[in-house]
């Protein structure tokens, strides 16, 4: 094999010799064939395992014929919508379109349908009406179950039913697409395999399913019910573990949704192997006079050096996605790619990333997780670290070390997240220190998220004293290194749990430490999530308790506008806030108020940031400021410690 595309032509196959292919992928992305693009490691993964392998990448959906364009497959269509969920894609947290798909030719919106996965088997149902087909990635990975959809405000059956496709698969993918494949070359039936790992099939009766199984609410229950909607995410939740969990059955109608045991994650050796394989690491040509994939840009010089994440946020999918057990490459496969980074011609010396969903996470939380799996009813990070939790960042330093000491590497940066509150576990500063030293391009950039208790409590997030534990260390260690480097925390509005007070204790501590960030993240309402369930059902599924949701347009404007309060376009919505929630006390003169009354000049005197934060205070603060921040940050977690729901 050598690092030559895939065919998306009848001319590449016959190039290649061949009459027909064996499996024929369609995808809402265009074709870029880089590791950080499911189509390609699935696709070269199946040529690997010595199948013939097609890309249709975004088709028009309006015909049949983009769908033909490379015959009938002789096993089989896999279906995918690409890095995203397409209505993710497609449109904000306000339902707005977006004015740019970074997936799609010079960053054009058009090249793909909503809901890209049902739209591609139906077309390709019209075109060949018995072909097995095989839907995956995270659209349908999270999709999977009966299903809160954010977009049109109601519950959907699982994807693999509205789709019309013969098996789903979830997770990465990569043992799974080639067991699917062998199977369908052995001859079996689609509707015969269903003895796989991390896939999903339709049953007739329950006769069919084999093993340890419980049954969820059914589709039509958690449509109606939303508690019973509640009930069956948390048994869906406990379940995704490969090493423990359970089988798992949802009716829909007539027929069950069978949802396997996930499967087990890949060991280093097999890791390796998969970013091993011969990808271009750029998209196809036919895309350079239309702009290029601008998506290219944010991974061409980095490298991904892990999966799976046991930090558990409430609102991510990758627990859901990747599971918590972490997966990391040898020191060997990274320098490899490393290497091979530096020789392209366009390289400048600096590789962007060494990192994953979590960059500081390098193997699994605990030893027990290798074996039995992660705990059922226990998270690793929340409330506070597990007292059986490995916390070293040895193995990272020392990764971090080799890449930069490569000829031809200026600089290596961290751009993915770490967790801060993991950092803050480790007895040792060095990773810390090396990580400021070394690899951060001026600014760090956390997810805090909020520092309000009950808003944490539903995030699953460490508490807000640890991070200013972790802001003090910060910048206590740049000045001790002669440096000046800024934190960036990510924030969140609008999550479950979150009132307009625990907004404007969010606003007030923004204020003590004289930052406004430039952009606020509105909660994004996304399948697989526990905050999504929440956000529909009102009902925390781990305790079955109320949760308060802010969903109205007026509220949720106004907490968000809390966290940009020093912004003048915010000034209405802020006053209104604070006169709803009786705070007038924050309208005035003081040094402890947000904004000043009607007519007077807008904002907190001390709080002018122009482009990222306020550099007089995120880097070498007073130590006036410093200790006002932390009596303030004091009062408040004294004042609002009661408040976290248990």
């Amino acid at each position: 094999m050598n690092n030559k595309f895939l065919p998306i032509s009848k001319a590449d196959m016959e190039e290649r010799g061949w009459d027909e292919l064996d499996f024929v992928i369609v995808t809402a992305d265009a074709y870029v064939d880089h590791h950080s693009f499911g189509t390609a490691i699935i696709s070269r993964v199946l040529e690997k395992a010595g199948y013939k392998v097609g890309i249709i990448a975004q088709p028009n959906w309006k015909t049949t014929e983009d769908f033909m364009r490379l015959g009938k497959p002789r096993l089989g269509f896999l279906v995918n919508a690409g890095n995203m969920d397409s209505m993710v894609n497609h449109y904000s947290v306000s339902k707005r379109a977006r004015d740019r798909d970074l997936y799609s030719p010079g960053g054009k919106m058009g090249y793909r349908p909503d809901r890209a996965t049902i739209v591609y088997c139906n077309k390709i149902r019209e075109a060949y009406k018995h072909v097995p087909i095989v839907i995956g990635g995270i659209e349908a990975s999270l999709r999977r179950f009966a299903h809160y959809d954010y977009w049109s405000d109601r519950v959907r059956n699982s994807i693999l039913v509205d789709s019309g496709a013969d098996l789903l698969i979830f997770g990465m993918g990569e043992k799974q697409i080639v067991n699917v494949a062998d199977a369908l070359n052995n001859g079996f039936d689609p509707k015969y395999i269903s003895f796989i790992d991390g896939t999903c099939y339709l049953a007739d009766s329950l006769d069919e399913v084999y093993g340890d199984y419980v049954v969820v609410p059914s589709m039509e229950e958690v449509s109606t019910d939303k508690r019973k909607y509640a009930e069956a995410f948390k048994i869906q939740s406990d379940e995704q573990d490969p090493f423990r969990g359970k089988i798992i059955v949802q009716q829909h109608g007539v027929k069950y949704l069978v949802q396997n045991k996930p499967e087990k994650p890949l060991n280093r050796e097999e890791l390796d192997e998969v970013y091993a394989l011969p990808y271009a690491k750029t998209y196809h040509p036919i895309y350079e006079d239309m702009g290029g994939i601008p998506a290219i840009n944010e991974v061409k010089f980095s490298i991904v050096s892990n999966r799976g994440c046991f930090g558990a946020c409430s609102f991510c999918a990758i627990t859901f996605h990747q599971g918590r057990a972490v997966q990391s490459r040898s020191h060997e496969s990274i320098l490899e790619e490393a290497k091979e980074i530096t020789q392209m011609p366009d390289f400048k010396g600096y590789i962007h990333d060494v990192g994953g969903p979590t960059a500081n996470f390098r193997g699994p939380a605990c030893n027990k997780q290798i074996t039995k799996g992660a705990c059922k009813n226990r998270q690793c990070l929340d409330p506070s670290p597990c007292k059986n939790l490995k916390v070293d960042h040895t193995d990272y330093i020392n990764l971090l070390r080799k890449v930069r000491s490569l000829p031809g590497v200026k600089k290596v940066f961290v751009r993915s997240g770490i967790r801060y509150d993991y950092v803050m576990a480790d007895k040792d500063n060095k990773f810390l220190r090396e990580l400021i030293k070394h690899h951060i391009s001026g600014q760090l950039k956390v997810a805090p998220e909020h520092v309000a208790e009950e808003v944490l409590y539903y995030m699953q997030k460490p508490a807000g004293e640890t991070y200013e534990k972790f802001r003090q260390k910060f910048f206590d260690i740049n000045r001790q290194l002669g440096m000046n480097q800024y934190l960036i925390p990510y924030l969140m509005s609008s999550h479950p749990g979150s009132t307009l007070d625990s907004a404007i204790e969010l606003a007030e501590y923004l204020r003590d430490i004289h930052y406004q960030p430039e952009q606020v993240q509105d909660f994004y309402p996304t399948p697989g999530t526990l905050s999504t369930t929440m956000f529909y059902t009102g009902l925390d599924p781990r305790t079955m308790k109320p949760v308060y949701v802010p969903k109205s347009r007026e509220e949720k404007a106004m907490q968000r506008a809390l966290l940009q309060f020093s912004q003048p376009r915010n000034y209405d919505l802020v006053h209104e806030a604070l006169v709803k929630a009786g705070r007038e006390d924050l309208i005035g003169y003081g040094p402890r108020c947000l904004i000043k009354p009607r007519g007077e000049n807008f904002g907190h005197s001390k709080s002018k940031p122009s482009r990222g934060p306020n550099r007089s205070s995120q880097g070498r603060n007073s130590k006036s400021k410093k200790s006002s921040s932390n009596k303030n940050l004091k009062n408040t977690r004294n004042s609002k410690s009661k408040r976290r729901p248990r």
